[in-house]
């Protein structure tokens, strides 16, 4: 209740300084149908000593009687949730600004239907709301192609399209403009909250006032924060996941607006006037308070950037890191941080107090942690009962690069709070790769190698290799090693399996748990794992001689087999469940150094040999288990690869769109490539939109390719 209680002294300080920038209305109706009133404008709610807006002096002119029947008009105070935006960039035809939208749809909904609608005025866009959108009278398929042209944006493959003169300014002038500082943004529509539940209207003018910020109220206001406004630069923009550079925005603090950076500062100044507030706490207790707090900053940063978008079929906020990556965002959406709606600071604090909660009763009995900042590779010989570790993805997540979006305002939020928090954060931005010392964060990231591919692999791979050899050395004799990993790609698990193998392991058990949110933007609209694979490793034995490749794939199909059925009564199914067969598959394999070929003596089973294997015995279960579910055509074999993958294909996805991601897992495991069934064999097609949802690729604004259907056999 500490946290909760200064947190909210933190709110009603930022409130006092932003109650002007957030502007709230009231509307004039009843709450309940009634007889006919005239309408009148909305009214402005003026805010009390605290910030808060005050609706009772709009009904001053009613009497507790009126106002009891919900038959009669009285003031609604309606807040606002959110601010919707479009980026703009000029026309290269007309010069007009064009609104950068990727749809219109504001909702979208069975039943709500609301739309953004255009209107060209000369060289200028006026925007409105249309509500009540009705609905295409056909089929499942012609009202989604209804709704997909009836809610299109301006942005398209080929660029974006002028609202005024029809002309198309293609994607690479829209980037010159980006990294020319030309990009500017157009408020479309505002988002508040009515008794029925979200409203969208078209923004008032003080609204449009409220959202301008001059440059020297920002430097005024950073003049009271350590180190200023956030102008540390954002990494090159060849690095994994970072399409933003790209566009210009190549520092953090270019990826907020004007009055995002304002109310961010706001929190922050708040948040660090509470240190001189707190005298008569331990050192210890004020450095939590301020710290879980910072917490709660860095969370509302994460709902406050320009690349968040509006949910348009939940109706929320969506956030910045909505998968791991920093995407360009062209209709983005401006959280109200006072609100008592998604993505506002006082939700950020119950999350952060709930947090604390359960790890408090989680943590009642566990002994004492301690957290240290040092390397994976530092020697601690023979000091560990076990190791438990989650290892950087392969090429997957530029972790240490995304880290910095919540550095630099923690950095801010911080300084000067003790000295061990100074030293943590005495750098601009996080610890990254260092090719001198040849150690940090390790990730397959070529940007870091000067684009070298081949460099950065094995430096990936050695590091792999020596982090799990440090691995080795600090366990005791009887110690263990669980490895959490999750990846869809076949050279991640042939790096790591070959990096135990290499540093001494054999994996003693394995199970796959699910790990992953499902309601996370990336599992809804791709391929990603819901499961983690856990290994549990134990140290080879040092007398431990090479094996042969027929008894080490006997050993694994006996061992395989068994867990396979466990795996899928389970009801594991997809990728999951080929890596879920990877664990027990290194129990055989692992055991030995070197595991040698019995027809060619002289040669090795490579790693990535092995897991083919694995990887078509599970295609065989899983198609015996389709043609016979009982169990009766088990380990069906005699199928060409192409029917195999075929009915993996068919069973999974029918002829619907299906994440491209899966289906070139699926294809490997049927010893095919993707571009083989869509070219020689002919089974696939490619869509324009991702499975899973219509949120199409950053720069398309209307599908991103990531999703492949089967072909129709009358089209083959």
């Amino acid at each position: 209740w500490h946290v909760r209680a200064w947190g909210r002294r933190v709110l009603a300080e930022a409130r006092k300084a932003l109650a002007p920038r957030y502007p709230a209305y009231a509307e004039y109706a009843p709450l309940a149908p009634g007889a006919e009133y005239a309408p009148r404008p909305l009214r402005r709610l003026e805010a009390g000593a605290g910030g808060a807006p005050q609706l009772g002096p709009l009904n001053a002119e009613h009497d507790g009687a009126y106002l009891a029947d919900p038959r009669n008009p009285r003031w609604i105070a309606k807040p606002t949730v959110a601010y919707l935006w479009a980026r703009t960039a000029a026309c290269g035809n007309c010069r007009a600004a064009i609104p950068l939208l990727k749809t219109r749809w504001l909702c979208k909904k069975d039943n709500k239907r609301v739309l953004l609608t255009m209107a060209a005025r000369g060289s200028a866009v006026a925007f409105g709301v249309e509500r009540d959108v009705p609905r295409n009278g056909g089929n499942a398929a012609q009202s989604r192609a209804h709704d997909a042209q009836l809610g299109a944006g301006t942005m398209s493959r080929a660029g974006a399209t002028c609202p005024c003169c029809g002309a198309v300014t293609p994607m690479a002038d829209i980037r010159l403009e980006g990294r020319a500082g030309r990009l500017g943004a157009a408020l479309t529509a505002v988002v508040v909250d009515g008794p029925q539940g979200k409203e969208y209207r078209r923004p008032e003018d003080a609204e449009l006032r409220a959202a301008e910020v001059s440059r020297e109220e920002l430097e005024a206001l950073y003049a009271e924060i350590p180190f200023g406004l956030p102008e540390e630069p954002l990494p090159d923009p060849k690095t994994l996941g970072f399409r933003v550079p790209l566009y210009g925005f190549d520092r953090w603090s270019k990826l907020f607006a004007d009055r995002q950076l304002l109310a961010l500062g706001t929190f922050v100044r708040a948040l660090r006037r509470l240190a001189g507030e707190m005298n008569d706490y331990p050192d210890e207790w004020r450095e939590a308070m301020l710290a879980y707090n910072a917490i709660c900053v860095d969370r509302l940063a994460d709902y406050s950037s320009t690349i968040c978008s509006w949910q348009n079929g939940s109706e929320k906020m969506g956030h910045t890191f909505a998968r791991f990556a920093l995407p360009i965002v062209w209709d983005y959406a401006e959280v109200n941080p006072l609100s008592s709606a998604s993505g506002n600071f006082l939700g950020a604090l119950d999350w952060v107090a709930r947090v604390i909660e359960h790890l408090q009763s989680a943590a009642a009995h566990a002994p004492e942690a301690e957290a240290l900042r040092c390397s994976a590779i530092e020697a601690r010989p023979g000091e560990f009962d076990a190791i438990v570790t989650d290892p950087p993805y392969y090429d997957a997540i530029p972790y240490s690069d995304l880290m910095d979006f919540f550095h630099v305002w923690l950095r801010r939020a911080l300084h000067g709070l003790s000295p061990e928090i100074d030293a943590a954060f005495a750098e601009p931005l996080g610890p990254k790769w260092n090719p001198e010392t040849n150690d940090g964060e390790l990730i397959d990231d070529a940007s870091r190698f000067a684009g070298d591919k081949t460099r950065s692999k094995a430096a990936y791979e050695d590091g792999m290799a020596r982090a799990f050899q440090a691995c080795h050395a600090a366990l005791k004799p009887d110690g263990r090693l669980v490895v959490v990993f999750a990846n869809k790609s076949p050279d991640a698990w042939e790096t790591l399996a070959a990096a135990l193998i290499r540093a001494g392991f054999v994996v003693d058990a394995s199970w796959p748990i699910q790990t992953e949110m499902q309601t996370r933007q990336r599992s809804q609209a791709s391929a990603a794992l819901s499961s983690s694979v856990w290994l549990v490793c134990r140290k080879r034995a040092a007398a431990a001689r090479p094996g042969w490749d027929n008894r080490v794939l006997a050993d694994m199909r006996g061992n395989v087999v068994l867990r396979l059925r466990e795996f899928w009564d389970a009801g594991i199914r997809g990728p999951d469940f080929v890596w879920a067969a990877t664990g027990p598959a290194l129990e055989a394999f692992g055991r030995f150094p070197a595991v040698r070929k019995a027809d060619a003596p002289g040669e090795a089973m490579t790693v990535s040999a092995f897991l083919r294997e694995v990887r078509r015995m599970v295609v065989d279960f899983v198609v015996g288990r389709v043609l016979a579910p009982d169990g009766s055509a088990e380990g069906a074999a005699g199928l060409d690869d192409a029917t195999a993958y075929y009915l993996l294909h068919r069973h999974d996805f029918g002829m619907g769109a299906a994440p491209a991601g899966a289906c070139i897992l699926y294809a490997l495991s049927c010893n095919l490539s993707d571009s083989a069934l869509a070219g020689p064999f002919d089974l696939l097609a490619r869509t324009g939109a991702r499975a899973g949802g219509e949120d199409g690729g950053e720069e398309s604004g209307a599908g991103g390719g990531g999703a492949v259907r089967l072909k129709d056999w009358r089209r083959r």
